[in-house]
């Protein structure tokens, strides 16, 4: 049988503990592999259920994007006048800037 060689991009940590695991269980990364390979071509299948997880991250995110939610509808909003106090605030600081790196 001809052998090739097969690249596969992944998580650095991720193949660490793979790695380690592997040889763990007495095998290396690329045994392991062709296990995997050979039972998705035998099985026509992937032989692991695949199932949806989710992300730590993502929960995290979505649950802070709804307390700032929260939070805005429960702040007064502010007036037309303190608008565009920011904005000649902003403009005037913007300006001063750009003079003191011209000097």
């Amino acid at each position: 049988m001809q052998q090739v060689t097969m690249t596969v991009r992944t998580d650095a940590n991720l193949k660490n503990v793979f790695t380690r695991l592997c040889e763990e269980f007495g095998m290396s990364a690329n045994t392991a592999m062709n296990i995997f390979m050979r039972a998705v071509a035998e099985t026509q299948s992937i032989p692991f259920t695949i199932a949806k997880r989710r992300d730590i991250e993502a929960d995290n995110l979505m649950r802070l994007l709804e307390e700032n939610m929260k939070a805005n509808l429960t702040r007064p909003e502010m007036s037309i006048e303190e608008i565009n106090a920011e904005i000649t605030a902003c403009r005037a600081e913007r300006k001063a800037s750009r003079n003191r790196e011209t000097v």
